[in-house]
């Protein structure tokens, strides 16, 4: 067996070690950096009450594909607009569907828990979520929702993300319907969700 020239044996070593290095990127390194941000939506160490008794977590949102938007009870439009779109969806659903809808409220301050069931009653299947300022704002950072508090003459109101994000059955986001769609449009986009 011949003897390898010096400059040809740094060459393969070369070669192995560029190679153990591409096998490091795409298996390792790669699919971290290409992870979207919408694939975090959701996720997080939040922990808020619910108006059924249960804790709304990021594993709430496993198990049924799930329609989550944040809100205050106060809000003088887009929230109670959302609630009636909320209704009108379940109403041409019809009957039991294995859609989940949580209401999670950005003003904590105002918001108890017997004010969110006040606020959701009216709309059947419709959880509300509320908890301490921190718990509220790990839940707004995991959803990448915009809250902001905004002074008026009389106290304040809140600025908050418009959109219901809607969740498949294992918890990973799919898209969203934004304030306003079309009920034929959003319709289409939770039929196609629940797979009917």
């Amino acid at each position: 067996m011949s003897k390898l020239s010096r400059p040809l044996k740094f060459a393969i070593f070369g070669l192995l070690a560029l190679n153990l290095a591409l096998i490091a990127y795409v298996t390792l390194i790669a699919p971290r950096m290409n992870a979207s941000v919408l694939d975090t939506l959701g996720r997080g160490d939040y922990a808020l009450e619910m108006t059924g008794g249960e804790t709304f977590t990021q594993a709430s949102l496993k198990g049924a594909p799930s329609a989550v938007f944040f809100g205050f009870t106060h809000c003088p439009d887009v929230c109670p607009t959302t609630l009636g779109e909320v209704l009108a969806w379940q109403e041409d659903l019809g009957g039991e569907t294995p859609l989940q809808v949580f209401f999670v409220t950005v003003d904590p301050e105002r918001d108890t828990l017997e004010v969110l069931t006040d606020y959701v009653g009216w709309v059947p299947g419709v959880r509300a979520a509320t908890g301490s300022a921190e718990e509220v704002q790990k839940a707004i950072r995991a959803f990448k929702i915009f809250a902001q508090k905004v002074p008026t003459e009389d106290g304040y109101t809140m600025d908050h993300s418009a959109s219901v994000l809607l969740f498949d059955a294992d918890g990973r986001f799919v898209e969203t319907i934004s304030y306003g769609t079309d009920h034929e449009v959003a319709m289409g986009r939770i039929r196609g969700l629940l797979g009917v």
